[in-house]
């Protein structure tokens, strides 16, 4: 067994025959069973128009006060010299058109505090809400140093997995910002894979199969893991929902592989054989895609595990986005140019505290959409069709 571990009640329940934990069912687990969300399930909501829409696509105001230098050619853009705090409305919306189009964007040596940071993020749309989030408008997010490998066989969530925050929802995240307060200065850095790179990199044939189809995003596993692992109740229940295999992006119109390895568990109208080999196909694809990758002190990302000895601590604001759709006229990306780029959600992260920057108190910030778009040359966007 691991030698650190988290709550979860088969540590508690140990086989006397080999020694290890036994997993419990959840209607006979004392962690799950008596816990009552306070709130209802969500219905579908039309969000405010996307703020990308009122962007100049040359961002000509952002890129005066900031110097953008692209991590990769897929994903992932430092803006240097910039303050978001001292952002104006107009460089905001040019800051949500460069997340739709790198997938993450990052900030480091940001002086912006969690008020700011609300009020900063109330210009995008409406404040979402975690499902085990307490506070009213943000979520504290802490790292990990368990064995992930080793909870994975008593918990049905692989939280250290790759995956894209809330997917499950009918309206999933638009943009989030993580503004890191605490960080290590060795290890607990965050990955991001761009989910545009991840539906150009597919072959035709896949690509035809893999766009009329839908995928089954739960948050159960999940919903189970919080309350067996973290003792912390959920506020909502557990809800699954159906959204297209691959969505359409609506700003860019460019197509995003809409799997993650956290919260999909099948393709509903096929078999279970075939589900479950596709489903292992997109857990090898979304692994093994190097070039479409960015790693960062820290769009479907991970947080890196590891037996670091400093805290980690960062605080997230979301916002509510479009009921994910699929547009079959649209193409998927620019032609396989692999600038073009996706994040899983539209959203902004911001993170303060990059240990590659100096003090692991250090102030920055990253911003993120949760569907990344294509490269800033030549790029256009949709004409918006929702409400305003």
């Amino acid at each position: 067994m691991p030698t650190k571990k988290s709550n979860l009640a088969a540590y508690q329940n140990i086989s006397p025959g080999s020694g290890f934990p036994i997993v419990m069912h959840p209607h006979f687990n004392p962690n799950i069973k008596d816990h009552v969300p306070d709130e209802l399930l969500r219905k579908e909501i039309t969000p405010p128009k996307d703020r990308a829409f009122f962007a100049d696509p040359e961002k000509i105001a952002l890129f005066s006060v900031a110097k953008p230098v692209d991590l990769t050619e897929s994903i992932g853009t430092v803006l240097e010299g910039a303050q978001l705090s001292q952002l104006d409305e107009k460089q905001l919306d040019e800051l949500a058109a460069l997340a739709n189009e790198r997938g993450v964007v990052f900030f480091r040596d940001q002086d912006l505090t969690t008020e700011q940071q609300v009020k900063l993020f109330e210009h995008y749309g409406i404040l979402d809400r975690h499902p085990a989030q307490k506070a009213r408008f943000h979520v504290t997010i802490k790292g990990s140093t368990l064995d992930h490998r080793s909870e994975a066989a008593y918990t049905p969530w692989p939280n250290g997995d790759f995956h894209a925050d809330t997917s499950f929802e009918i309206n999933p995240p638009l943009y989030s910002m993580l503004r890191m307060e605490e960080h290590p200065t060795i290890g607990a850095d965050t990955a991001w894979v761009s989910q545009y790179g991840l539906c150009d990199a597919l072959t035709d044939a896949m690509k035809r199969f893999v766009d009329g189809l839908h995928t089954a995003h739960t948050s159960r596993l999940q919903y189970d893991t919080i309350l067996d692992s973290w003792q912390v109740g959920p506020n909502r229940p557990p809800i699954d929902t159906h959204h297209p295999a691959v969505r359409t992006h609506p700003v860019t119109g460019l197509k995003a592989l809409n799997v993650n390895n956290g919260f999909v568990t099948s393709f509903p109208g096929l078999k279970k054989e075939e589900s479950d080999k596709l489903l292992q196909f997109f857990r090898f694809h979304i692994h093994s895609a190097d070039n479409h990758y960015v790693r960062w002190k820290c769009t479907v990302h991970r947080v890196i595990p590891g037996n670091y000895d400093a805290p980690r601590r960062g605080v997230t604001t979301t916002v509510v986005g479009e009921k994910p759709y699929f547009d079959q006229k649209k193409k998927a990306a620019l032609n396989g140019n692999t600038n073009s780029t996706t994040g899983v959600k539209t959203g902004v992260e911001a993170k303060t505290g990059d240990a590659s920057n100096g003090p692991a108190n250090g102030n920055g910030v990253e911003v993120k959409p949760e569907v990344a778009s294509p490269n800033r040359d030549g790029f256009r966007y949709n004409e918006y069709d929702g409400k305003a």
